[in-house]
């Protein structure tokens, strides 16, 4: 569905809630029912993640791939990013003779060593050198090594591939939808537009149309087997996202067993 197309009502993702709630753009205006439409998208994006296999979802209303790429700084050890990113995939670091290699996440538990023990600075100052593990605290990551021209290509030399977000809707001004975005389709598969529409509802039942609350949260659903209404659209989502690699065949292999 697109999100508010007026020639196309029956086409229209407002207008399918507006139809849910018995409303109309009065009883619920555009920059209320965009702000449900926000909150669901981000809400099913988090289950999405969650459940993607082997090919990783992004919103397909992203006109570039989740793949960033900045300067290195010479001996700059730690490197901030923007909050879109949800979840760090891989790091790379682009060496003197022009190819990104791909470094290590730290993991302590793996390392039985500390973040301090393992770059060896009692001081906090990091060597320099080519960076081969990276460790991720809030929204920066550090390296155990300093980059320098020395050792790494420092135009371009870090690429980082994400998780991020889905692409939200705005608004121009109080009342209009921002120009381009009215027959912008979700960036989900379309089959769970609909899902959209039933989440973004129940905020203004809840208020106005009560009786209508528990149907709606029963077609709604969950992915959770311990809620009572476990199953549904979300559930069919979820399940769609986790299994849709179709092109990748399962294959059995046989396992080493060592007997002494």
């Amino acid at each position: 569905m697109r999100l508010y197309d007026t020639t196309l009502p029956h086409r229209s993702l407002i207008h399918e809630i507006w139809d849910l709630c018995d409303t109309d753009i009065t009883g619920l205006p555009l920059r209320r029912v965009l702000r449900s439409i926000n909150s669901s998208i981000e809400t099913l994006v988090g289950k999405i993640i969650n459940a993607d296999g082997h090919w990783q979802y992004d919103d397909t209303n992203y006109t570039d791939l989740p793949v960033g790429t900045g300067n290195l700084v010479s001996g700059q050890s730690s490197y901030s990013f923007s909050s879109e990113y949800l979840d760090i995939l891989e790091v790379m670091i682009l060496t003197t003779g022009g190819i990104y290699q791909r470094i290590t996440p730290f993991d302590p538990s793996e390392m039985n060593q500390s973040w301090d023990e393992w770059v060896g600075s009692a001081t906090g100052t990091i060597p320099n050198g080519f960076p081969q593990y990276y460790d991720k605290v809030g929204d920066s990551i550090r390296f155990d090594r300093s980059p320098t021209a020395t050792h790494a290509t420092l135009t371009a030399g870090l690429k980082v591939r994400f998780k991020r977000t889905a692409k939200l809707y705005t608004m121009s001004n109080s009342t209009t939808i921002t120009s381009g975005e009215e027959t912008v389709e979700p960036g989900i598969a379309s089959p769970y537009h609909q899902l959209i529409a039933y989440m973004s509802s129940i905020p203004f039942c809840i208020s106005y149309k009560k009786d209508r609350v528990e149907g709606y949260k029963r077609e709604i659903g969950s992915d959770d087997r311990r809620s009572p209404y476990y199953g549904g659209m979300m559930l069919d989502m979820v399940n769609f996202y986790a299994r849709r690699e179709k092109d990748d065949r399962p294959v059995m292999t046989t396992e080493f067993q060592h007997y002494e």
